[in-house]
């Protein structure tokens, strides 16, 4: 069975534009923007509830407490040191 070639044609700009919008997608993706706003979202996602804005204090909380933690340990190491 052949295909008349305005058929052919179409086909193959229909596989350019699938092409073209592929291209788009991964070069909007891999832009350095994107990833830094997609990570930025996650860790505000992590520490802000995404539903009602409320601020997550639980994960808020074990965050402060290991900031808070591994500064002991380096005064400790410190004056253990000196």
């Amino acid at each position: 069975m052949s295909q008349k070639p305005s058929d052919i044609e179409r086909e193959i700009e229909e596989a350019r534009e699938r092409l073209a919008s592929t291209i788009d997608q991964l070069l909007y993706r891999s832009s350095p923007k994107t990833i830094v706003s997609r990570e930025v979202a996650q860790v505000k996602a992590h520490y802000v509830d995404v539903a009602t804005g409320e601020p997550r204090t639980d994960n808020i909380l074990k965050t402060a407490g290991a900031v808070v933690g591994v500064v002991a340990l380096f005064v400790v190491i410190r004056k253990i040191v000196r």
